[in-house]
């Protein structure tokens, strides 16, 4: 037999509105741009898709929860969410938020700090009691600042190579939270042998003149 199938795809559903109900922290606009996929179609946008994804809609959504997250809303979620027919081609959405509460850092206590004083790496945190609670700072101030300034660099430059640290979220206080961060410093490490390889036009102890990287010295 021969079986035909005849598919009407009818029209790409694009997106007419977009509204938020409950917020007061983030205004609409401030939450829609952490949409990033999910755009309102308008006549001026034309290099912006506002195409209905629904696999991009369930991303979004767990963007805007992450974004009331990162200002200490810890308990924000999504109560409910409607996405209706506008026309033919358009839908309408509208997602509900309850933001909850707005939590706050209270204690940061240090355990397993040797090498550097308890003051000192408050110092290079930089968040005090009273801060609101950002996760995204506190992983920042401890393994990934730009600058360079944060603990983990701090005993990395020194040559603590096996170094870890772990913050535990050890009590909560109505809207404030208390903080352990647990390290490990580990040994210093130093180089070993240092073995240059793939280098035809130029001799090794040339190229070893230029390293700053020698045998012995720490990591």
């Amino acid at each position: 037999v021969v079986l035909i199938i005849d598919v009407d795809k009818k029209n790409r559903i694009k997106i007419h509105s977009l509204e938020f109900e409950g917020n007061t922290y983030f205004s609409d606009k401030k939450l829609r741009k952490a949409m990033k996929e999910t755009k309102v179609k308008k006549w001026y946008k034309i290099f912006t898709s506002s195409k209905f994804l629904d696999e991009k809609y369930q991303e979004d959504k767990a963007k805007v929860i992450a974004k009331y997250t990162d200002k200490g809303y810890r308990d924000a979620k999504i109560v409910s969410d409607t996405v209706f027919k506008h026309d033919e081609k358009t839908v309408d959405i509208r997602i509900t938020i309850d933001e909850g509460k707005q939590y706050y850092f209270r204690n940061i206590t240090w355990v397993g700090n040797i090498k550097y004083t308890s003051h000192v790496l408050d110092s290079i945190l930089g968040i005090r009691k009273g801060d609101i609670y950002e996760g995204s700072v506190l992983d920042e101030r401890l393994f990934m600042n730009q600058s360079g300034r944060d603990i983990s660099s701090l005993y990395m430059d020194d040559g603590y190579l096996f170094f870890r640290v772990d913050p535990v979220e050890t009590a909560v206080y109505n809207d404030t939270i208390d903080f352990e961060i647990r390290m490990t410093e580990g040994p210093q490490a130093t180089y070993g042998n240092i073995t240059i390889s793939g280098n035809k036009k130029t001799k090794d102890y040339v190229i070893r003149r230029e390293l700053r990287t020698v045998p012995g010295e720490k990591f």
